[in-house]
């Protein structure tokens, strides 16, 4: 049984449990919500910001803290945060990401990658920052996930959102440790996501071409 909706998403629906906790349900099977939770829990024992995670017994169902307060996406477009202070911010996150111990001893590079950071994905709690949506998670180089953020970004950009151009220039102020490689995978990935319209894919070439002129 669920509560009353309260969001939806690409592939996911949240729905109230009680004051302390919500329901993210993904609609489409293709999510791990064990896999999910248990990069969350990892990372927060090492202190990033991101909800507490109980276990559901379900792939498909991830129950998590309720959180309070808007979405960086929201901030922006009431004109409450600055896409400057905006872009600081994930790229702030994007480095505590990264300093995150990797979780296998045997690849001293990789880290824990978000790959799906972006405004509508940062709440802004009163206690700070929260990152939601672990659904993309995996273990990697640290390029690629300034890369995805950095794609995504640059297509809103270049799509319906300016003020995401803002955005983008201000996290790849100091690029930190975005990569070739990582680039060129990102947007093969973007070009592969089943969730994307067509219109979105065929923006990802003016992405990246504004990813190259803010470098």
């Amino acid at each position: 049984m669920t509560g009353r909706l309260l969001g939806s998403g690409r592939s996911a629906d949240v729905y109230e449990i009680d004051e302390a906790w919500v329901l993210r349900r993904d609609r489409d099977g293709w999510g791990d919500a064990a896999a999910e939770g248990a990069v969350m829990t990892y990372v927060r024992e090492h202190g990033y910001p991101v909800p507490r995670v109980r276990a559901s017994g379900s792939r498909t169902d991830l129950v998590m803290e309720r959180l309070s307060g808007p979405t960086m996406l929201a901030a922006l477009l009431a004109g409450e945060m600055g896409a400057a202070e905006g872009g600081a911010l994930l790229a702030s996150l994007l480095r505590r990401l990264h300093a995150v111990p990797g979780r296998d001893p045997a690849e001293p590079g990789s880290r824990v990658l978000h790959l799906d950071l972006h405004p509508d994905n940062v709440m802004l709690t009163p206690d700070g920052p929260r990152v939601i949506d672990w659904t993309n998670a995996e273990d990697g180089p640290p390029g690629l996930d300034w890369a995805m953020s950095a794609v995504i970004l640059a297509q809103v950009a270049v799509g319906d959102l300016p003020v995401a151009r803002d955005l983008l220039a201000a996290l790849l102020a100091d690029p930190g440790e975005l990569t070739e490689e990582g680039l060129a995978e990102a947007l093969r990935r973007r070009a592969a996501n089943p969730t994307m319209s067509r219109r979105e894919v065929e923006l990802l070439g003016a992405a990246e071409r504004l990813i190259r002129t803010l470098m």
